[in-house]
């Protein structure tokens, strides 16, 4: 059906109309090599230049799609974070609802954070500052309790993220794999890489892991004896 006339000051209400058709067409194939420009405007109601006054081209549309993703995924990430009575909670938190955010969303997530990156793109604009930031300030915090070394918390976020990443992304290809309850193993595995930055900080990260074990090992004796 062919669209009315916008009305005057409208556009951004275009906007968000073409977006939530790109939106559900990605769902709807699952690929974003199935979603056209022409398929969009046909979903809205609109002729394909009218999507161009909007986005430059697909790819510019298919970035503000997963732009605005994260920006959801941020939210949830932050409200799973407020009110939790510390730093390691509110990371533990924040962990969690990304891959319990991922799984819900499987086809978006893919397309999201597995397809070919584009450096300075709507995506990563997004991501540097919301859900990465806020895992990074979480990390920062956690450095200045003492909790976790003093490095670059940049780098500590970095791969927190990519741990849990790796989660989302393994629950979504193989779901048929026995993870028995899929949020209890993704906290097993994200407590297991947060423990190892604390333990790797306090017993030096150039420690060679059988000294480490070994130096772990003499600690559970010493508690073990007393």
């Amino acid at each position: 059906m062919k669209r009315r006339r916008a009305a005057r000051g409208s556009g951004e209400q275009l906007r968000d109309e073409i977006l939530d058709a790109t939106t559900d067409l990605l769902l709807e194939t699952g690929h974003a090599k199935e979603v056209s420009i022409r398929s969009v405007a046909q979903r809205v109601g609109v002729t394909p230049p009218s999507i161009y006054l909007h986005f430059t081209d697909k790819d510019a549309l298919l970035d503000a799609v997963c732009a605005r993703y994260f920006e959801k995924l941020d939210e949830e990430m932050q409200a799973a974070a407020a009110d939790q009575p510390s730093a390691i909670d509110a990371l533990r938190a924040q962990g969690l609802a990304y891959v319990r955010f991922a799984v819900k969303t499987p086809e978006l997530y893919r397309i999201a954070t597995m397809g070919e990156g584009r450096p300075g793109s709507d995506v990563d604009v997004m991501l540097n500052n919301s859900a990465f930031v806020h895992i990074r300030n979480t990390v920062a915090a956690l450095m200045a309790d003492g909790i976790l070394p003093e490095s670059d918390p940049t780098t500590v976020a970095l791969e927190l993220w990519t741990a849990a990443h790796g989660v989302a992304g393994m629950l979504i290809s193989r779901p048929y794999l026995p993870w028995g309850e899929k949020e209890d193993f993704a906290d097993r595995v994200l407590k297991a890489i947060v423990v190892g930055e604390i333990v790797c900080g306090a017993i030096g990260p150039a420690t060679a892991p059988q000294d480490a074990v070994a130096q772990l090992k003499g600690l559970l004796d010493a508690r073990d004896s007393r």
